[in-house]
């Protein structure tokens, strides 16, 4: 056999290898083609609606009251704090808070709220405190004037409850109807008049002067 046949036959054995291996690969290549786009979907569904799930039946609420509320919530992540946070600092369950935080434009100022004044309160109006601080537009500022007023005056729950949701009222009534009123500055008097400068007329150029000509005398006989 000559040296022309055996290259000849290691050429064409070398090519079948190679289009065997070539086969797999490219059939994989294709498999993972279809199946990378499947798994990139799937991760892309690890968003605040999960978070907010798992971390509700973490806390005791139903499968159903869970997939209600997050799916109603605007931010469900903090839907599910708001819950939390209640359920694990005061002795109000965690279904009875879902309510109250899924109605309220910022759930986490309303768990800071309904702690707050629920320490404040050694626990006597916890189905209160939900009441009172979601009705509150400011929550957070109505918890400081229930905890403040609690620490100072010995008064009772529901009357400090009262009185400071009355004050809350009465602060965002004055700010929402109230007008700015014109400011003055320092060292002026009221009534001061200032005369505004007129705006001055644009220059009409003068028309030119024709010099006239002088008037010749009439001679005597020579009309």
């Amino acid at each position: 056999m000559s040296k022309k046949v055996v290259s000849r036959g290691k050429n064409k054995q070398g090519s079948s290898t190679s289009r065997i291996l070539i086969v797999p690969v490219l059939a994989i290549a294709g498999w993972l083609t279809t199946i990378l786009p499947n798994v990139a979907v799937a991760a892309s569904y690890s968003n605040d609606y999960s978070v907010c799930a798992a971390r509700l039946l973490r806390v005791g609420v139903t499968a159903e009251a869970a997939s209600q509320g997050c799916a109603k919530a605007l931010r469900p992540k903090d839907l599910a704090a708001c819950v939390a946070k209640i359920e694990k600092q005061t002795q109000i369950a965690a279904t009875d808070a879902l309510s109250s935080c899924g109605r309220a434009r910022r759930p986490e100022e309303l768990s800071t709220c309904v702690v707050g004044v629920s320490s404040s309160t050694q626990e006597a109006v916890n189905p209160e405190a939900l009441d009172y601080c979601g009705r509150s537009l400011l929550p957070v500022r109505f918890g400081q004037c229930v905890v403040g007023l609690r620490s100072k005056i010995d008064l009772p729950p529901a009357q400090v409850l009262e009185t400071c949701i009355d004050a809350s009222d009465s602060v965002i009534g004055a700010s929402s109807s109230s007008t700015p009123q014109n400011i003055i500055p320092t060292g002026s008097s009221p009534s001061l008049e200032i005369t505004p400068i007129p705006t001055p007329q644009p220059l009409i150029p003068a028309q030119p002067v024709v010099p006239t000509q002088p008037l010749v005398p009439t001679q005597p006989g020579t009309n």
